[in-house]
């Protein structure tokens, strides 16, 4: 996905960023930088265009200027809207984040909402939902009540209404949840974080559903226990992750995607703190990134008694 990017209110500084732009799409990062310099002269306060430069000097291994960007990005947008934090993570600048900035990803996916479908399914070759679907399917199992944790435009849930009762989706780009709306699908949508929103449902549900969206979470311990808390003893938890090899050390990793992978390992380690058994595991090629497959896992997880 593109990183939001928006007008400067000066149409010759939002040209010379558009050139900039197409010169570091077509490899030249050094070149880049000087239109994105030049834009910046113009409109000295905009941090998309701080944002393009720093781009720029990473392209071009100039990661101290990226990283310097980077800051001046951060420092203008605090709640960072183009993911600045991430960023300086990846260039070794700062700290990787546990998670992503909550405006960064409400706003990539609000930009992404019209061509999501057409990308990831058409594309892409999207496949978390089916893989899930299949493993709910193989326990035999209807859901009275079930939840959609980062729903998007339904993807997952058409992949399981049949499957349950009542259906709610919790995300936190409304321009995705207007698509999810659309298609009639669930009882109840929510803007909001997934572990606020699930803080105030206790034991409510008997599977909750995350397709694609634990790659965008690097420390899964707070997820796993606001799910867990919102299951009811017995309930499942189906999820996708990227996988990290076994070997790597540590247990996730941010990607120069800004998605994280995780160590299978990891993930039941840290889902049996929670109160989770694994049932089932199965690899999964999650999409397509670059014209090569993302190679995931989907986990099935049961919410221990007591």
């Amino acid at each position: 996905m593109t990183a939001v990017q928006r007008s400067s209110g000066d149409l010759i500084a939002d040209r010379r960023f558009l050139y900039g732009e197409g010169l570091l799409a077509d490899g030249d990062a050094v070149v880049a930088a000087e239109l994105f310099e030049q834009a910046l002269e113009i409109a000295p306060d905009w941090p998309d265009g701080h944002a393009g430069l720093a781009r720029a000097r990473a392209a071009a291994s100039d990661t101290d200027g990226a990283a310097s960007a980077w800051r001046r990005v951060l420092a203008l947008e605090p709640a960072d809207v183009l993911g600045a934090r991430l960023h300086l993570g990846l260039l070794g600048a700062a700290e990787v984040p546990a998670v992503p900035p909550p405006a960064y990803v409400a706003a990539l996916f609000d930009q992404y909402a019209p061509d999501f479908e057409a990308a990831l399914v058409d594309r892409l070759g999207y496949a978390a939902p089916p893989a899930l679907a299949a493993l709910v399917a193989e326990t035999g199992r209807t859901f009275a009540d079930a939840v959609d944790l980062g729903c998007g435009t339904g993807l997952m849930g058409a992949a399981v209404r049949t499957s349950v009762g009542r259906l709610d989706g919790i995300d936190l780009s409304a321009a995705m949840l207007e698509q999810a709306a659309a298609k009639g699908l669930y009882d109840d949508l929510t803007v909001g974080d997934v572990g606020t929103v699930l803080a105030a449902r206790p034991g409510r549900y008997e599977l909750a559903l995350a397709a694609d969206v634990l790659c965008y979470l690097g420390d899964l311990a707070p997820v796993l226990g606001a799910v867990a808390r919102s299951l009811a003893p017995g309930g499942l938890f189906a999820f996708t992750i990227e996988t990290l090899a076994e070997d790597a050390g540590e247990d996730w990793l941010l990607r120069p995607s800004l998605r994280y992978a995780h160590r299978p390992s990891g993930v039941v380690e840290a889902a049996r703190r929670a109160g989770f058994d694994r049932l089932r595991s199965v690899a999964v090629a999650l999409r397509l990134d670059g014209g090569t497959p993302v190679e995931g896992a989907a986990l099935l997880m049961k919410r221990r008694a007591g």
